[in-house]
């Protein structure tokens, strides 16, 4: 690999990524002049990269916004669209100074360990060590706009590339039941979304067209599909769905704001959480059931407004499993008025695969297709793994399946090394800032770590909280307790909850 080496002082900081997470991190690390290295031409993120024509905010603007940057027009009941977030956000960074710190199109291709070699043993469970120990503990290689690889030398790293964008995750088929078979076109939502609205609209226009997934990607691409397919030469787009999940029509469940129900303190004092008191422990069978009753006045609510079982899209599971995973999603308007007119269609199915002219199913039906799209999420952590080097790379979420972060940012057997916007809450946004205000402080030496063998234990109780809560714990997510886990975050920064 040619490169040009150079030893940087002028920051002792580096941060991957300039989305919300990467934005957030910059602002808080400011007063270390840290380097934000984005790959892409702009900043946003998944927002710049992963969006539709259709797609918007899936809340108001109150409820994604930075504490110390309000929305010019915050009182607006709408859901901002994806523009309206990235002017935001470009208005962010400009109001912060933060765009001096950022390195458009520079991809970071390596990443070498050149700290102290205890850290490399995993038996190593002592103390965490010094964050900022003046001299280099990473070298990170970028490659640039124009092709040429660059060293660097840091004493702390921000991963800030989270766990949507980049890297799609792509179905596994049968032996000669692939992509490589079919004679349309196949492609990932990630790809679709860069298209240019005159290219999407060409791509489905007069189209059959097979989006595969159920989730908030899928529903849009769905929608899209149908609206570029109006009159009486439009084609029908079919959703395959393999395990649908609950959707909501908006913010409101039988005339009492959503927010009453999961997102207060009295709502979240029925939820298990990490570290609860004897006296919850005592009452837990009783408020197992009155999570069972809000979880089913929810969805009697939105069966009635919403015709899922009319087409067979009522998941098995309740309501409560999704938000307590992170996988609740607004149903856009008019998207059952399209399925109304036939301009949308379901097929759920386990499994599926190719064949020359579409798709096949499990049940031995075909469905043929000019154009499948697969909404089938990203691989957050292979992200991850082309970043983070062995031993390292091993221990990202061995044996857990997931990253076990101390305060959702921190892993303790990853030395010097920070993570903001891998673990999800009830506002994303929300989340990275407080999680990005707490890592500089404890930069700052404000507080101190507590020792490996600890961090380890607090995740571990909180992941067996998110295991017993929903069957799609893997999200990684703190809905049901992030009140909780503000406060400890506060606590830790001497902060008033």
């Amino acid at each position: 690999m040619a490169s040009n080496y150079n030893m940087h002082t002028s920051s002792r900081v580096a941060i991957i990524g300039a989305g919300v997470s990467g934005l957030a991190a910059a602002k808080h690390l400011a007063r270390h002049r840290p380097q934000v290295f984005e790959a892409s031409d702009s900043i946003g993120g998944v927002w710049r990269k992963c969006t539709y024509e259709t797609t918007k905010l899936q809340s108001v603007r109150v409820s994604y916004e930075f504490s110390d940057f309000p929305w010019p027009n915050r009182c607006e009941s709408s859901f901002p669209t994806y523009v309206e977030v990235l002017d935001y956000l470009e208005a962010y960074a400009k109001h912060f100074d933060l765009l001096k710190y950022i390195k458009l199109n520079c991809k970071v291709v390596e990443v070498r360990f050149i700290g102290d070699g205890q850290d490399l043993h995993m038996g190593n469970i002592g103390a965490y060590g010094n964050l900022l120990p003046g001299k280099p503990v990473w070298e990170v290689a970028v490659r640039t706009e124009h092709g040429d690889i660059k060293w660097h030398a840091f004493e702390f790293l921000v991963l800030c590339t989270g766990k949507y964008g980049d890297v799609p995750r792509i179905p596994t088929f049968p032996v000669k039941k692939g992509p490589e078979i079919y004679k349309g076109e196949v492609l990932h939502s990630m790809d679709y979304s860069k298209l240019d609205k005159e290219k999407a609209s060409l791509l489905l226009r007069g189209k059959n067209v097979v989006v595969i997934g159920s989730k908030k990607s899928a529903i849009d691409l769905a929608l899209e599909s149908a609206l570029a397919n109006q009159g009486e030469e439009g084609k029908t787009c079919t959703m395959v769905v393999r395990t649908p999940h609950w959707v909501i029509p908006h913010y409101w469940v039988w005339g009492l704001p959503f927010f009453l129900f999961y997102s207060t303190r009295a709502s979240q004092f029925i939820h298990e959480r990490p570290n609860q008191s004897f006296f919850i422990t005592i009452f837990s069978p009783i408020f197992s059931l009155l999570r069972a009753a809000v979880s089913r006045f929810i969805e009697s609510y939105v069966l009635w407004k919403l015709p899922l079982e009319k087409y067979g899209l009522k998941p098995d599971h309740p309501f409560q499993e999704d938000y307590a995973s992170c996988q609740m999603a607004i149903m856009p308007e008019n998207f059952f008025d399209e399925a109304d007119k036939g301009t949308i269609r379901f097929k759920r199915t386990k499994n599926w695969w190719f064949y020359d002219e579409g798709v096949e199913f499990e049940d031995g039906t075909t469905l043929e297709a000019d154009v499948v799209i697969l909404a089938t999420g990203y691989d957050g952590m292979k992200k991850l793994k082309d970043i983070v080097p062995e031993p390292f790379r091993t221990w990202l979420e061995f044996p857990w399946g997931i990253i076990p972060l101390y305060r959702g940012t921190i892993h303790p057997l990853i030395p010097n090394m920070g993570f903001i916007g891998h673990v999800l809450g009830g506002s994303n946004l929300k989340s990275s800032e407080i999680h990005a205000r707490w890592l500089s402080q404890l930069l700052d030496d404000k507080f101190k770590l507590p020792s490996k063998v600890k961090m380890l234990d607090q995740f571990l109780k909180e992941m067996d909280v998110m295991r017993r809560s929903s069957r799609f714990y893997r999200n990684h997510c703190f809905s049901t307790f992030s009140i909780q886990h503000a406060d400890e975050l506060c606590n830790d920064m001497n902060l008033k909850p």
